[in-house]
């Protein structure tokens, strides 16, 4: 093995290892993104099972058109 070949393969070595950290990082903010927007999930689906839970059924008399 020549010297250009071994520096042609550190070259690729030291490019993918930056790759794979670049990668990393990317990983690791979506994972954190995706956990908050699993927690907004969860506290609006909280408020709308809430909210439909406190709504009582109105008579049909007493029913809004669905124009209001």
């Amino acid at each position: 093995m020549n010297s250009e070949t071994l520096v042609e393969i550190q070259t690729k070595i030291a490019f993918l290892e930056r790759a794979n950290a670049e990668l990393s990082d990317v990983v690791f903010r979506q994972d954190r993104e995706i956990q908050a927007l699993q927690a907004q999930l969860r506290a609006v689906s909280d408020r709308l099972n809430a909210a439909q839970s406190q709504e009582a059924a109105r008579p049909p008399d007493e029913e809004r058109p669905p124009h209001y």
